[in-house]
């Protein structure tokens, strides 16, 4: 699965995921929209959920948007390509630990990675991070239901009982 990043570069350069994906050969960073490639866009503002059905329609190719929280606005998303939202997931970076949909570039592109049922390659992304591991270990039971899901609706009603199971337990991190 290819890597490629809008980086806007306004985050902090030695905490940036996707600078050190570049350093090691794991993603393409661009710096205007227009040489950004077709793919799978993650995007949190999209009106359907990334499932195992997206994985040809990006040809093989998953795309990310590297920003601020602050700044990442539905304007920023105005890349060609097919335009996903990750399902619920817990980040597992030092800044934003524990909270849901809080996730770093890597984080999200693993994710993505787990949901197309390439965890070969989600691991080989995070190995370059000491959390890396973490983040797989603390969404393996939603990333392997994602993953067996056939479209964007069984995502999202998996989404609704894992969250339903997690609010029974009084376990969500919200």
């Amino acid at each position: 699965m290819e890597c490629h990043v809008y980086y806007e570069g306004d985050d902090d350069p030695k905490k940036c995921t996707a600078r050190r994906l570049e350093k090691f050969d794991e993603a393409t960073l661009y710096r205007t929209m227009r040489q950004v490639p077709y793919g799978v866009v993650l995007n949190p503002h999209a009106e359907q959920a990334l499932s195992p059905a997206d994985v040809d329609d990006g040809l093989g190719t998953l795309v990310a948007l590297d920003c601020s929280w602050e700044s990442a606005e539905e304007a920023a998303f105005k890349m060609n390509g097919v335009h996903r939202a990750l399902p619920f997931l817990v980040a597992a970076n030092p800044v934003n630990y524990g909270r849901p949909f809080q996730l770093t570039t890597v984080e999200a592109l693993a994710a993505a990675c787990c949901i197309f049922d390439d965890w070969d390659r989600a691991e080989e992304l995070l190995a370059h991070f000491r959390w890396g591991e973490t983040f797989l270990t603390l969404n393996e039971e939603p990333l392997r239901r994602y993953s067996n899901c056939a479209d964007s609706t069984e995502v999202v009603a998996v989404q609704e009982e894992y969250l339903a199971d997690e609010d029974d337990d009084g376990t969500t991190t919200e």
